[in-house]
C-alpha cells in the first residue's frame, strides 16, 4: 500500500491511535496492516485488546500515548470528549512533541476544529479535522471518504497515513472545513435516509418484494450509497451499528447548529433530527441509522 517514498519514510512514524470503537478499531487496524507501528489508548482497555494482541503498544493515558507518538489520530464519541482529549492538561497538546501532527477523525465542530488548531500552532505541532464517511464497512475495507481541514503545506506528508484507511482523500480548506464538509455529508444522508426508509416501508405494504425493489431503483435516478448498503440491512432485519442513531443525532445537532449561524436554512435535516430522537428515545439509541425504519413501523401501528 505504501509503495512511494514518502510512504515509505512515513511508516518509520509511530502513531498514537485514541478511540476503538465501531469504526476506529478498524482503521487502527489498517494503519497496521500498511506496517505502521500502533500506540493505543481508550477508556476501556478490554474494547483494544484484540488490536493489543495483533502487536498495537497499549499506553496508560492520553498523555503518555502523545508523548511517544509522532502522528496522533483520534476518533471519539462527541465534542466534548474532543475537547477534553485535546485541551485538557493531561491532554494531547499538553503533552505531545513539537512537530508532531494530530489528526482528529471525529465528526466535531468546526469551531473546536479551529480552536484545536490554533492551539497547535503556538505549541508548534500540525493540526487536521479529518472526519470520515463509509461507516463500519468503509472503515474495514480502508475505503473511507477522509475531508480535511489544516495546512495545505504539509499535507502531503499525513496522506500516506490516511490512504491506510481511506481511498478518497480530499484536503477542503483551511481549520475546520473538514468539519464544515462532513455536516454538507450528514445534511445529505439526512433527509436521504428518510427516503429509503419510506421506500422500504412502501415496497412491503404494497406487496411487493422489496428486494427485488431494490434491483430497479438502486440503479436508476433514486441510486445513493443508503439505498445500496443500508437498504438490505433493513430488509434483513438488520439493526445492528455501522454507525450509533445517537451519533448521527449528534452530528445532526452540530449541523443544525452551524447552519442557523451561518443563518442557512434546514428544514429537512431538521425532521430527520426529529424523528431520529423520537426513535432514540423509544430505545433505539444504540442500534444503527437504518433501524429509523423500525419508528415507521411504530408509526403505522399507531395509525
Amino acid at each position: 500500500m505504501l509503495n512511494t517514498k514518502a510512504g515509505r519514510r512515513m511508516q518509520t512514524k509511530t502513531i498514537g491511535f485514541i478511540g476503538t470503537g465501531v469504526m476506529g478499531k478498524s482503521m487502527a487496524r489498517n494503519l497496521m496492516k500498511a506496517g505502521f507501528q500502533l500506540n493505543v489508548f481508550t477508556r476501556t482497555k478490554e474494547k483494544a485488546e484484540d488490536l493489543l494482541a495483533e502487536g498495537a503498544l497499549w499506553k496508560e493515558s492520553a498523555a503518555a500515548l502523545s508523548m511517544e507518538s509522532d502522528i496522533i489520530i483520534t476518533i471519539v464519541g462527541y465534542p466534548s470528549d474532543v475537547e477534553e482529549v485535546y485541551l485538557g492538561e493531561s491532554g494531547i497538546l499538553a503533552n505531545a512533541k513539537r512537530g508532531s501532527y494530530v489528526i482528529d477523525m471525529t465528526t466535531s465542530s468546526p469551531e473546536l476544529a479551529k480552536l484545536i488548531f490554533d492551539r497547535a500552532k503556538e505549541a508548534g505541532i500540525h493540526a487536521y479535522d479529518a472526519p470520515v464517511s463509509g461507516g463500519d464497512v468503509g472503515a474495514r475495507n480502508a475505503a473511507l471518504t477522509i475531508m480535511a481541514g489544516g495546512e495545505e503545506e504539509t499535507f502531503e506528508g499525513i496522506r500516506p497515513v490516511l490512504e491506510a484507511m481511506g481511498k478518497n482523500i480530499v484536503l477542503q480548506g483551511t481549520a475546520g472545513a473538514g468539519q464544515h464538509t462532513k455536516m454538507c455529508n450528514q445534511i445529505a444522508i439526512a433527509s436521504g435516509m428518510l427516503g429509503v426508509c419510506e421506500a422500504i416501508f412502501y415496497a412491503e405494504k404494497a406487496g411487493l418484494d422489496p428486494k427485488t425493489v431494490l434491483k430497479s431503483i438502486e440503479a436508476g435516478a433514486a441510486g445513493s450509497w443508503s439505498l445500496s448498503n443500508l437498504a438490505p440491512r433493513m430488509i434483513d432485519g438488520n439493526f445492528d451499528p455501522g454507525f450509533y442513531v445517537k451519533h448521527f443525532i449528534k452530528d445532526m445537532k452540530i449541523a443544525i447548529e452551524s447552519a442557523e449561524n451561518m443563518g442557512v436554512p434546514v428544514p429537512g435535516l431538521k425532521l430527520a433530527k426529529e424523528l431520529y430522537e423520537l426513535f432514540s428515545q423509544s430505545g433505539g439509541e444504540n442500534k444503527g441509522t437504518q433501524a429509523l425504519y423500525q419508528y415507521y413501523e411504530i408509526m403505522s401501528q399507531a395509525d
